[in-house]
């Protein structure tokens, strides 16, 4: 079976402003399901592991998609990504393809990221 790696970020605070930012749900949650729903193994990392912040503005109703509604329902996909293993203990070489979804929060940590660069 082919392993996907997702790289999401770690980063929640905007520069210069009040605003939070971190992952984009949907740029999550569609890839996620195109992949699973092709029965490809995915796992998924951050830079700090654990829980990655999500982008407040990606929840507003008007932003979300079908696969933002499926995740709600999805209890493994949320625990998932609540545990998201830390970006250091991982190989790229175990992995078929690496993935990072989008949102403002990669250009803070994942741009310039050691790890993620590997």
């Amino acid at each position: 079976m082919r392993k996907i790696l997702m790289i999401m970020t770690s980063h929640q605070e905007m520069l210069n402003t009040d605003g939070k930012t971190g992952l984009w749900i949907g740029e999550f949650t569609d890839p996620y399901y195109e992949f699973k729903d092709k029965k490809y193994t995915v796992v998924l990392a951050s830079p700090k592991g654990g829980s990655p912040p999500i982008d407040p503005m990606s929840t507003l109703t008007e932003n979300l998609t079908g696969s933002n509604r499926r995740f709600m329902d999805d209890d493994f996909a949320q625990d998932e990504l609540k545990h998201t293993l830390k970006l250091s203990e991982i190989s790229a070489t175990d992995y078929d393809a690496v993935f990072f979804p989008g949102g403002h929060g990669p250009m803070f940590d994942l741009a310039n990221n050691q790890e993620s660069g590997k």
